[in-house]
């Protein structure tokens, strides 16, 4: 008799089952995956990218399909040569999770930094932008009973994109968050730095922002430092290596390791974003550490740490 109630708790569940809500573009779930009892993974079919993707989404204790509430949401963004599996594979995210009465979503990205695609100016697919802060919005809104209070966390890319979007988007987020992001992607040297880590992700390093100095405008239209002043009554929480020496939990590497030099080259983006902030007259608390290398001890470290903050922020309860 276990077994048999046990059953119906794991699995895929098929579309005429799940009877979704599509989002406004058209986007919708196509197959929703039990994995426990409080995490979901749901594939999305949607006109914004090529293909399906999936979504990984951790429900709390008391969550309901047909509940009349909604519940607050915190989007987890994964950084580049990764996926929507990241942070429940290199944190604890799910046991921080069930201590607080909230949504949290974590979107495939791919390497798509984070943006909808120049492709020499015609746009198109792949829009990844769209997709985050529209597609997925909408759909965990309409089917998984989210709301309106909303907070977003990301790392690497993700942290870049998490307050990129909040800028773009203002009232998306109450509060943002960024571990080890870029955050002044028009510095000297970092377009180039940005185009030769997307050429080694074998990607089209030309067609996510466009050619540096010819296509300046749209490099702009996507870089936290120059957007800074949208940012003005959202809560700001950024973090980095500054010093591209290892910190506690890292690797044994040697002094030209590119997670080194990476951390380091991104520590100085966040450096000029506080000083940005600081000219501007805008809240924000920074965590710039010093010794760290561009990889997941940090972030699990100040991520940690940092969830009750995120969570008193969208006003979710603890349990």
């Amino acid at each position: 008799m276990g077994v048999v109630l046990a059953l119906p708790l794991l699995g895929d569940v098929p579309v005429r089952a799940a009877a979704k809500a599509p989002a406004d573009s058209g986007a919708k779930v196509v197959r929703e995956q039990r994995i426990s009892r409080y995490m979901r993974d749901i594939t999305v079919r949607t006109p914004n990218l090529n293909g399906t993707v999936k979504i990984r989404i951790l429900l709390p204790k008391k969550w309901k399909k047909n509940a009349r509430r909604t519940w607050p949401v915190l989007y987890a963004f994964h950084g580049g040569q990764d996926d929507y599996t990241s942070w429940t594979r290199n944190t604890d995210i799910e046991k921080w999770s069930r201590k607080y009465d909230a949504i949290v979503v974590m979107p495939e990205g791919g390497n798509g930094s984070y943006t909808d695609w120049y492709n020499y100016g015609r746009g198109g697919r792949p829009r990844w932008e769209t997709f985050h802060t529209s597609d997925v919005v909408q759909l965990v809104e309409r089917n998984y009973r989210g709301g309106r209070k909303r907070a977003a966390i990301g790392v690497s890319a993700g942290g870049m994109g998490s307050v990129g979007y909040a800028a773009r988007h203002r009232g998306l987020f109450r509060h943002v968050a960024s571990l080890s992001g870029i955050l002044h992607l028009t510095a000297p040297g970092m377009p180039a730095l940005a185009m030769v880590t997307n050429a080694a992700n074998k990607q089209d390093p030309t067609a996510i922002y466009g050619l540096p100095g010819i296509d300046a405008a749209n490099w702009r239209a996507h870089d936290p430092y120059v957007l800074a002043p949208r940012l003005r009554g959202t809560g700001i929480f950024f973090s980095a290596g500054t010093t591209g020496r290892p910190g506690p939990g890292d690797p044994d590497v040697g002094p030209v390791d590119v997670g080194l030099f990476g951390e380091r080259t991104v520590g100085q983006t966040n450096r000029e974003f506080r000083g940005r902030l600081d000219d501007l007259g805008i809240p924000y608390t920074a965590n710039l550490y010093g010794d760290g290398r561009h990889n997941w001890p940090a972030w699990r470290r100040i991520s940690k740490r940092l969830w009750p903050k995120l969570m008193s922020r969208i006003d979710a309860r603890r349990l």
